[in-house]
C-alpha cells in the first residue's frame, strides 16, 4: 500500500470542473470551480461519464496537473468548497497522483469493498459487478477484494493526473462499448435501471463510479491520498449510530491491506456481524 504522500514541494496546477446539465445547475455551481458544459445533455443515461469522456478524449491536459470533474451535488454531499479542495491538492499533489474526496465513511467502513456496498444500495447488481471486474481487470480475484478509506471513491469525487485519467478511461471504454453494442446479457444488465432515489438509474453509471476504486485497490503504481472521510458527511443510514465500530472496521481493513494477516480480516467480519445483529435487534 502507498504510504503518506504529504510533502513540502511545489504546488501543482489544479483544474477542478463541475458539470452543468442545465442553466439551473450551471447557475448553482460552487464559486471557485470551472464549468464543464453538458448543457445539451445528449446522453443522460451515462450521467457524469458522458461529459467526462468527451473532455478526456478531446481536450489537451498538462502532464503534472490535476483534473477533477464533479457533479453539481459535490458541495452538498461533501461539505467541501473549492478552497478546501484546491488546498488539499496543494498540500498532497506534489507526491501523489490521485486525491480522493469521498463522503459516507460508514458505507466505506461497513462494506468489504465498493462492489459489495453497491449491492446493498442498488439491488441485484453483484453479478454485473463481477463481470465488470472480469472485463476490465481479469487478473483480479473478485472474491478477495478488500477496500478501505484510503482507496474508495464515491460519485467520481476525485482529482487525478492525466496518466490516471487515461488508464481510467481505457477501462471505462470497455464497459461503454459493451453497453452501447447491447449484444449480451451483461450489456442488458448494464443498461437496465436499478434502485436509486426516485425512478432509478442505469446500472452502468454505478459500474463506472467504481472503476477508480478498483484501480487504486489493485494497481500499486498509483499513489493516492484521501481526504479524511470521517470529517465529511456520513450517509445518514442507521450505521451512523455505530461510529466507533465503523472506525474499528475501517482500521481492520487498513491493517489487513498493510500486513496481510488473516486475523485482521477475521476480526473485521466478526465485528461487522455484531453490528449487523445489533441493527436487527434495534429494528425488531
Amino acid at each position: 500500500m502507498p504510504g503518506n504522500c504529504a510533502a513540502e514541494l511545489a504546488m501543482p496546477e489544479a483544474f477542478i470542473r463541475q458539470i452543468a446539465y442545465s442553466a439551473k445547475t450551471r447557475d448553482s455551481l460552487a464559486p471557485g470551480f470551472s464549468v464543464l458544459d453538458n448543457m445539451r445533455n445528449e446522453r443522460p443515461d451515462w450521467r457524469e461519464y458522458w461529459p467526462i469522456r468527451k473532455f478526456l478524449r478531446e481536450a489537451p491536459m498538462g502532464e503534472d496537473a490535476f483534473y477533477a470533474f464533479l457533479s453539481p451535488k459535490f458541495g452538498a454531499k461533501t461539505g467541501l468548497d473549492a478552497t478546501r479542495v484546491i488546498d488539499f491538492i496543494g498540500r498532497h499533489g506534489a507526491t501523489c497522483d490521485v486525491l480522493l474526496f469521498s463522503p459516507f465513511f460508514d458505507q466505506i467502513a461497513y462494506a468489504l469493498n465498493i462492489f459489495e456496498q453497491g449491492t446493498m444500495q442498488h439491488g441485484n447488481t453483484m453479478q454485473t459487478f463481477r463481470e465488470t471486474v472480469l472485463c476490465v481487470a481479469p487478473e483480479v480475484d473478485f472474491d478477495s477484494l478488500v477496500m478501505d478509506s484510503s482507496n474508495t471513491v464515491f460519485c467520481n469525487f476525485f482529482a487525478a493526473k492525466p496518466a490516471f485519467w487515461k488508464a481510467w478511461l481505457e477501462k471505462c471504454e470497455r464497459i461503454f462499448v459493451i453497453a452501447e453494442e447491447g449484444k449480451t446479457d451483461f450489456a442488458r444488465r448494464l443498461n437496465a435501471n436499478t434502485d436509486h432515489e426516485a425512478g432509478g438509474a442505469p446500472t452502468k453509471t454505478f459500474v463506472i463510479e467504481r472503476i477508480a476504486s478498483l484501480m487504486l485497490a489493485t494497481e500499486n503504481r498509483w499513489k493516492p491520498k484521501a481526504f479524511n472521510s470521517q470529517d465529511l458527511p456520513w450517509s445518514g443510514s442507521p450505521l451512523g449510530q455505530f461510529r466507533l465500530e465503523m472506525i474499528f472496521l475501517d482500521a481492520l481493513k487498513l491493517a489487513y491491506a498493510r500486513e496481510g494477516h488473516q486475523q485482521y480480516l477475521a476480526a473485521f467480519h466478526d465485528l461487522r456481524a455484531w453490528v449487523g445483529q445489533s441493527l436487527q435487534k434495534a429494528q425488531s
